[in-house]
C-alpha cells in the first residue's frame, strides 16, 4: 500500500479573466475568473476541458421516469408546473445569496448530485461533485478504488483540501461526500457558503441503493445478505454516527415533510425538482434569519 498521505491540490494564482483547467502529473491545477463572475465551470472528462453551456443539464417535461430511480440516475424529468415554481423560487432566492455558494449534505443516495445540477442550472451556478474532484486530483477512477488502494483516511484528507480551494470560490453548488460531515474542519470551508442537508428515510435510501447496486459505495462493502438489507443495515450505523453531524447544517430539507405538504404518502414518490424547490425556499429562510441576525448584530 501506498503512503497515505494527501495529494496536494494546486490551483495557481488568479490572473485578469483566465480560464484554464487541466491535469498535470496527477494534480488537479485551475485558475478562473476572479471578476464579478466568480463561479467556475464544470470541469468534465480526463482533460479537464471547460463544460459548454449547452451541457447543462436539462429541465424535461416528462412523466416516464419513477423519482426514486431519477435521484439516484440523475436523470431529471419535470413536470410544467413545478418547473415554473423552480424558476420563480430561484429569481426570489438569487439575489439574496448574493453569490454564496451552496454546499449539499446527506446520507449516501440522498439525490445531492440530481438535486444539486438542477438548483446550478436555474441559479446560473455552476456544479462541483466534490467526490469527482477528489478522484481527479488523485487520478483514481472512482472513490471505493481510492479507499482500497489507499485508505478512507486519505481520501478524508484530499477531500478536506477540495473543500478549502471550493471555499475560496463563490457561484457554485458543491454535492458533498456522505463523510464529509465528520471532520470539523470540513464545516469550517463549508460554512463559508450555505449548508443544505438533504434528510432522506433510510428506508428510501436502502432502496434506492439496492435498485442500483453496491459496487460504486465503498462504505457497504463486507456486508452480508441482499442488497436492501445490506445497505439499510449499514445506513442505519452510519446515520447513529453522523445524525448530530448533519443537525449543523444551515438548512434542512426533509423529504417527509415534503410529502406530507403534497398530500402524498411515500417520499419516494417526489420528483427531483420538488425537492430542489423546498431546498430554495429552506435556503431563502436561512438567509433571512442570517439577514436579520446580522442587522441586529450591527444595529
Amino acid at each position: 500500500m501506498e503512503a497515505a498521505t494527501a495529494t496536494t491540490l494546486q490551483f495557481p494564482a488568479w490572473t485578469g479573466r483566465e480560464k484554464i483547467g487541466r491535469k498535470t502529473n496527477g494534480f488537479f491545477r485551475l485558475s478562473h475568473n476572479c471578476g464579478e463572475d466568480m463561479g467556475i465551470r464544470m470541469l468534465k472528462s480526463r482533460d479537464l476541458q471547460w463544460r459548454s453551456a449547452s451541457a447543462r443539464p436539462q429541465i424535461l417535461v416528462s412523466y416516464k421516469n419513477s423519482p426514486a430511480s431519477e435521484l439516484e440516475s440523475g436523470k431529471v424529468s419535470t413536470p410544467f408546473d413545478e418547473a415554473l415554481i423552480l424558476k420563480k423560487k430561484a429569481q426570489e432566492v438569487g439575489p439574496q445569496l448574493d453569490g454564496r455558494c451552496i454546499y449539499l449534505v446527506g446520507m449516501m443516495g440522498s439525490g445531492k448530485t440530481t438535486v444539486g445540477k438542477i438548483i446550478s442550472e436555474v441559479l446560473g451556478y455552476s456544479f462541483f461533485d466534490s467526490d469527482k474532484l477528489v478522484e481527479e486530483a488523485v487520478g483514481v477512477t472512482s472513490v471505493a478504488q481510492i479507499f482500497k488502494q489507499y485508505s478512507e483516511s486519505f481520501f478524508r484528507d484530499n477531500e478536506t483540501e477540495v473543500l478549502r480551494k471550493l471555499s475560496l470560490m463563490r457561484q457554485l453548488v458543491i454535492a458533498t461526500g456522505g463523510g464529509v460531515v465528520i471532520r470539523p474542519i470540513n464545516w469550517k470551508y463549508m460554512k463559508q457558503g450555505v449548508t443544505v442537508w438533504l434528510d432522506v428515510p433510510l428506508e428510501a435510501l436502502a432502496r434506492r441503493i439496492a435498485a442500483v447496486g453496491t459496487d460504486s459505495r465503498p462504505l457497504l462493502h463486507g456486508e452480508s445478505g441482499d442488497a436492501y438489507s445490506k445497505a439499510l443495515l449499514r445506513l442505519s450505523t452510519l446515520f447513529k454516527e453522523r445524525g448530530e453531524a448533519y443537525d449543523n447544517a444551515d438548512a434542512k430539507v426533509s423529504l417527509p415533510h415534503i410529502a406530507a405538504k403534497l398530500g402524498l404518502d411515500d417520499a419516494c414518490d417526489l420528483t427531483p425538482t420538488a425537492i430542489a424547490i423546498e431546498a430554495l425556499v429552506q435556503i431563502e429562510n436561512f438567509v433571512k434569519r442570517d439577514d436579520d441576525m446580522t442587522i441586529a448584530r450591527n444595529p
